[in-house]
């Protein structure tokens, strides 16, 4: 199995990042990768479409609303992957105005080598919390 996990500080508070990326079907509002999604069975499963028309499913596996934190499973996806369960978490720092957003996942890679999977999601993770940095700066002037 392996692992990797991205965190990057964001210009908002904790309770505000967690209003645009904790429901399971937010992807759209902030990670121009996912351009479109839809939620199913209640609300459990999230069917996105990437960028380049490629289906991802995912499960929620589970979801803490005060702790700020959601689980997700792939049921379907384009990735090299077997096994991926992946966490998004909204932490708290020194500062009210600040949050360190979390995003981990561990998965069994499958016709690549670990280096090669750990790569592609640190990219993934690397890039969508930038994507969600620039979602909550408030334009200059």
């Amino acid at each position: 199995m392996a692992t990797t996990t991205a965190s990057l500080d964001v210009p908002a508070s904790p309770d505000r990042v967690w209003r645009l990326i904790g429901g399971f079907g937010s992807l759209p509002d902030w990670l121009p990768y996912i351009p479109t999604g839809e939620l199913g069975e209640g609300g459990r499963v999230r069917r996105l479409t990437n960028e380049e028309g490629g289906v991802i499913v995912e499960r929620l596996e589970a979801f803490d609303h005060k702790a700020r934190t959601y689980s997700y499973s792939i049921l379907q996806a384009p990735f090299p992957v077997t096994g991926y369960l992946s966490t998004l978490t909204v932490h708290e720092t020194s500062r009210q105005d600040r949050a360190r957003v979390e995003w981990s996942g561990a998965f069994t890679p499958d016709g690549i080598g670990d280096d090669e999977a750990i790569a592609l999601f640190q990219g993934i993770y690397t890039d969508g919390l930038a994507a969600l940095h620039r979602t909550l700066t408030p334009p200059a002037g």
